[in-house]
């Protein structure tokens, strides 16, 4: 039987979707089904002090939720437990839920929430991550600005290797500098959504939604209704895209809809419209970058001292992860002996920030990589040979001390993606050009790595559970908690478990994610489900293939598929289901406490070229090519790989040169499509993917995570082309229109 694994197949979700056939949870209907809404501050930080219903107006039929409604515990199940469901008294940033409402008639539900007012006490804001340092570092002196904690320090972590003085003997240049990324919203198609439903006489809570972690939902209302787990049933819809914004706020919005299903008897529908879901939703995370570098005087690095600073918004949601994951790719690709990390998520009132593609790489390798242009120009070196002088390679080690053992030769990709792209001839005829045109063209480029999985011993704390079911009718069914959010993981997951059975894909059923049902393989974020959960479905269907032989039925990989569907079938009488679970790799070690170790299982790299223009006169840039090359193993089905690079690299010119979320007093005020400009097909040239394939130990066939990975490299190549037009240091994204017209203007 001829291989799956590296073949573009057809996407097994495809036809419902192109058919009209797939189901989002807006199609969902149910003749008693009422509509909720929340009523929301409108101040960023505060005491409630009353609610006020006109009395003019007629509530009838409606149904009412407050916190003191709340069953169970008013917290939402994360990381930490620190945001309420619902204001008791605090109000800490604009948009926080203070009051639920659902009513049959949507028309009548709107005019409601205009009836009702929130008296509020406003107390002193902060709004700016600029001002959150000041406040943190010297919190003994803002005391009327703390809110979270003693200092509005939601997380912070340290990485330190080797010697902690600076500058160190040797060094021959000190290079500094402060870079600065923006708010990016996920901008899925489809808006949150979630239907509700709570059994009062049997206490179930059945939740359907659009939604990346099942059973993050289903924790998160086993707290706020103090219910067990066979209680809970969590069922995630059709999604129409999440890119990390439906990790943790379906647990929200699951939560306020089950709060009216649970007061009305009924079931509740809440759908967000797209101001909303724009104003309220978690968005990635702003960062503040101060990055201090010694090198030798060939441009060795001797010494790099970095402070990562991100903005978490008013309550701690993932932040902590998302820290984690940026200091720890804050050194990008490169090789020091002497690493000094400190990082921190600050607590603002805006709404909680969170998850976005990339979960606080994209940040930190921005500002690495801006870095290494910025010093190449000052220490008058090549930007590209900078690089290749202090690339990691096997045998060397990470800041937090992990040998790297990838087989991966990083000179090999840059090499490849320099003749790509003519990197050199064309970096010399721009320059040329330049001179005599208003209409200047820039190329640049970026370097850097992902790791896959959880970080450190995350994945071996989740101990991720699968199951492969064999029907009546001798049908293999996968049962995982890993979501298809258009990003391909059904059809990925089932040529795996093809191969490893040489087993027809037609006799493969990825089953609905569906608490009562599958598993928890964990959640689908951080690049793990090919990774880590393909390489649980591998092992298990191995197993699967061991028992099938003893059992006598032998397994032959050319039989006609007819034949193995009977095999299976005949099996089933003995063994209905297997399972198999995550297996912590006995080699690598970590240490939650001092941060050293092994931080990822493996890890994928890559080199990318952006070649852009830029007019002079109206300061707009296009991106007129972009290459993008990466080493992710195995690539098991090519064309679905090169469409997860296009849309990551799509995402990151947006976060370069579009995307700017304008906030006023910690509520975005550019809440709408027509002015939250993301780019379109008009905005750029060919994506052009390339593939390096040097394996893996710990991905089925070798295959890595790829999701996040185009996301890290691509806004930083960009600028650095930019860079090149503007002969300037630009270091804060978005760089707009203007700010190059600005930034033009004052160099000249």
């Amino acid at each position: 039987m001829k291989k799956n694994t590296g073949r573009s197949v057809w996407r097994r979700e495809g036809l419902e979707k192109i058919q009209g056939r797939a189901r989002y949870i807006d199609d969902l209907q149910d003749g008693e089904m009422l509509y909720g809404a929340t009523v929301r501050s409108q101040v960023a930080r505060g005491i409630l002090r009353d609610i006020k219903f006109d009395p003019r107006f007629d509530w009838t039929g409606f149904t009412v939720v407050r916190a003191g409604d709340i069953p169970g515990e008013n917290r939402v199940a994360s990381i930490l437990k620190d945001q309420p469901f619902l204001v008791e008294e605090k109000i800490n940033h604009p948009g926080e839920a203070i009051l639920l409402l659902a009513h049959a008639d949507k028309n009548k539900l709107q005019a409601a929430l205009k009836r009702i007012q929130i008296i509020v006490e406003e107390l002193p804001a902060v709004v700016d991550l600029n001002e959150a340092y000041e406040v943190s570092m010297h919190s003994q002196d803002h005391g009327d600005k703390i809110f979270w904690g003693n200092d509005n320090i939601l997380a912070k972590f340290h990485i330190q290797k080797g010697d902690d003085s600076f500058p160190p003997a040797g060094a021959a240049s000190v290079i500094e500098g402060t870079y600065y990324t923006g708010h990016q919203e996920q901008l899925y198609i489809e808006t949150q959504g979630v239907i509700a439903e709570f059994d009062d006489a049997r206490e179930n809570l059945a939740i359907w939604g659009s939604m990346q972690c099942p059973y993050y939902v289903q924790g998160a209302m086993k707290t706020l209704f103090g219910l067990a787990d066979q209680n809970v049933r969590v069922v995630q819809q059709t999604t129409g895209g999440g890119f990390g914004g439906k990790e943790d706020y379906p647990s929200v919005l699951a939560g306020h809809a089950a709060l009216l299903s649970y007061r009305s008897g009924k079931p509740v529908k809440m759908i967000y419209d797209r101001r909303e879901d724009l104003q309220v939703t978690t968005k990635r995370h702003p960062s503040r970058t101060h990055i201090k570098t010694s090198f030798d005087s060939k441009g060795k690095l001797l010494a790099v001292q970095i402070e990562f600073v991100l903005d978490g918004g008013a309550y701690a949601t993932l932040s902590k992860v998302v820290l984690s994951r940026g200091a720890l790719h804050a050194l990008g690709p490169y090789f020091c002996e002497n690493v000094d990390i400190k990082a921190y998520a600050l607590a603002t009132n805006s709404p909680p920030n969170g998850a976005f593609r990339g979960f606080g790489a994209p940040q930190s390798i921005f500002a690495i990589e801006k870095h290494m242009d910025i010093a190449a120009r000052r220490m008058d070196i090549d930007p590209v040979e900078l690089r290749r002088l202090n690339f990691l390679k096997d045998g060397l080690t990470t800041a937090t001390g992990q040998v790297i053992a990838d087989g991966v030769d990083m000179d090999e990709l840059l090499d490849q993606a320099l003749a790509e792209t003519e990197f050199i001839k064309k970096r010399h005829r721009f320059a040329e050009e330049n001179k005599s045109s208003s209409l200047k063209k820039g190329i640049g480029l970026a370097t850097f790595f992902h790791g896959g999985g959880f970080t450190g011993s995350g994945e071996r704390d989740m101990a991720s559970i699968v199951s492969l079911e064999i029907d009546q009718e001798g049908f293999l069914h996968i049962q995982v908690s890993s979501t298809e959010i258009g990003q391909g993981a059904t059809t990925v997951l089932t040529q795996i478990v093809s191969d490893a059975l040489s087993l027809p894909l037609q006799l493969i059923i990825v089953d609905r994610p569906d608490t009562s049902i599958v598993p928890n393989s964990g959640p689908t974020v951080a690049s793990r489900t090919t990774m880590v959960v393909g390489k649980i479905l591998e092992d298990t269907a191995f197993k699967l293939k061991e028992e099938l032989e003893q059992a006598s039925l032998s397994w032959d990989a050319n039989e006609l598929w007819g034949e193995k569907q009977q095999k299976l079938a005949k099996f089933r009488k003995q063994k209905r289901k297997i399972f198999g679970q995550y297996q912590y790799p006995k080699e690598m070690h970590w240490d939650e406490k001092t941060y050293k170790g092994s931080a990822y299982a493996a890890y994928s790299w890559g080199v990318y070229v952006a070649e852009i223009s830029y007019d002079s006169v109206t300061g707009e840039t296009w991106v007129d090519d972009f290459y993008a090359l990466q080493e992710i193993g195995k690539v098991v089905n090519p064309v679905m790989a090169e469409g997860q690079v296009q849309g990551g690299v799509l995402q990151g010119i947006g976060f370069a040169l579009f995307e700017k979320a304008v906030y006023k007093d910690g509520r975005m005020i550019n809440n709408q499509m027509s002015n939250y400009i993301i780019p379109t097909s008009l905005d750029f040239g060919d994506i052009r993917v390339g593939f390096f394939e040097a394996g893996s130990l710990y991905g089925p066939q070798g295959a890595k995570g790829l999701g996040e990975l185009p996301l890290d490299g691509s806004a930083p190549a960009v600028i650095n082309a930019l860079d090149m037009v503007l002969s300037n240091d630009i270091t804060f994204i978005p760089f707009l229109p203007e700010d190059a017209l600005k930034l033009d203007k004052e160099s000249k």
